[in-house]
């Protein structure tokens, strides 16, 4: 039988500004452990810090620009344009646009602070 997920899970996201990511589908909000699923409202002049995970990572940008930086380069992920990141593949994300940008992210398996790794 179909289960309704009533509300989300705030969780906070590192950066130079405070961002949450509201987790739908995840260890924190359901306990599911073999995927994620978050709507993330990333405010404008946010700015990551560098990370890898050990988990796939899928990014489906609808309102905004994300900027990705890569190990060689970096990409411009546009609303109706998504990213496909691979465990171990070293990013950092910012959005620097006014406005900022709304997103959907999908881990697999589920994310979780264990399986990211942040430079210091």
């Amino acid at each position: 039988m179909p289960k309704l997920i009533a509300s989300p899970t705030q969780i906070a996201a590192v950066g130079n500004i405070t961002k949450y990511a509201d987790e739908y589908v995840g260890i924190v909000n359901t306990g599911e452990s073999k995927l994620s699923i978050t709507l993330v409202h990333s405010p404008a002049g946010w700015l990551g810090v560098g990370q890898y995970a050990d988990y796939r990572e899928y990014r489906v940008v609808y309102k905004g620009l994300l900027h990705v930086e890569l190990e060689d380069g970096t990409l411009e992920v546009e609303a109706g344009q998504g990213l496909d990141v691979s465990p171990g593949e070293w990013v950092r994300y910012s959005t620097p646009n006014e406005g900022g940008a709304d997103y959907v992210t999908v881990c697999v398996p589920a994310f979780s602070r264990a399986g990211l790794h942040r430079d210091e």
